[in-house]
């Protein structure tokens, strides 16, 4: 499968800022083509790329005041490296998380889900359920909502969504975490947030949102949630966001049938 991602940030920066960005996509990908560019004022700046443990790409930047420009290109054929766990992962992707309070919604996910035994089938439940309990609403969350409040609700965003995901799979003993992607055939076009569960011995998108073809998705950054996967994280100085653009485009959208389990690839 051939897909073309891009991304476009441009930051007004009053402040001198120190910034994270991660638009690149992860490690796991050859891209045929691939580039990064920072520019302030029209000129060139300088950027250190940092990767983690899953393969996230960030590239960090030290920017003085004046307006900031960040491009992202790449061309990607065939599928990722299978992304590889650890002992460690499974302890991490269980515990309660700034964004997914799974130990405040165990009595809910056992409530729901108690009876369901099979991983497959309680992967699909938990999905269809978010799914039909939250109303996808532009704008209707704050950066600091967490699974609860978007519980209470009733409706988010893609993030949102995510977050009551795992945070509902934590409380019933499954590991899961967030991932921000590309997602080709995603209306409108955005930077995507979905699932991820550790069932029979793989991690497995979960995406409640059903908004683009889980196959076609591109990862860029894996973590317990959006704290760690943020496309842009201000650590300090003062920065506003004037403009943003995200494409992703597959050679072919196939239909997704949400019984099945499908990995990231």
């Amino acid at each position: 499968m051939e897909r073309d991602v891009s991304s476009r940030l441009e930051l007004d920066v009053s402040e001198p800022a120190d910034l994270v960005f991660s638009l690149a996509v992860s490690s796991s990908y050859a891209p045929v083509s691939e580039s990064i560019t920072f520019a302030l004022d029209g000129a060139p700046l300088a950027s250190v790329e940092i990767t983690d443990v899953h393969g996230t790409r960030l590239h960090q930047v030290h920017s003085p005041v004046g307006h900031l420009v960040a491009t992202y290109n790449a061309s990607i054929v065939g599928e990722a490296k299978p992304v590889s766990s650890d002992p460690i992962d499974l302890i991490t992707y269980r515990r309660p998380s700034r964004y997914a309070e799974s130990d405040i919604l165990s009595p809910t996910a056992l409530a729901e889900f108690g009876a369901t035994t099979d991983p497959a089938e309680l992967l699909t439940a938990v999905a269809a359920w978010v799914g039909t309990h939250l109303a996808y609403v532009s704008g209707s969350s704050l950066p600091t909502d967490g699974a609860t409040r978007t519980l209470l609700a009733r409706q988010g965003v893609c993030r949102d969504y995510a977050h009551l995901t795992i945070a509902l799979l934590r409380a019933l003993n499954v590991p899961a975490r967030l991932v921000s992607v590309y997602a080709p055939g995603l209306r409108p076009m955005d930077f995507h947030a979905v699932a991820e569960a550790w069932v029979e011995g793989a991690w497995h998108v979960v995406d409640a949102t059903t908004l683009a073809p889980r196959s076609t998705l591109v990862r860029i950054a894996t973590g317990r949630d959006a704290a760690d996967s943020a496309f842009l994280t201000v650590i300090s100085g003062r920065v506003d966001i004037a403009d943003m653009q995200v494409t992703a485009v597959a050679e072919q959208l196939p239909p997704d049938d949400l019984t099945h389990l499908i990995a990231l690839r």
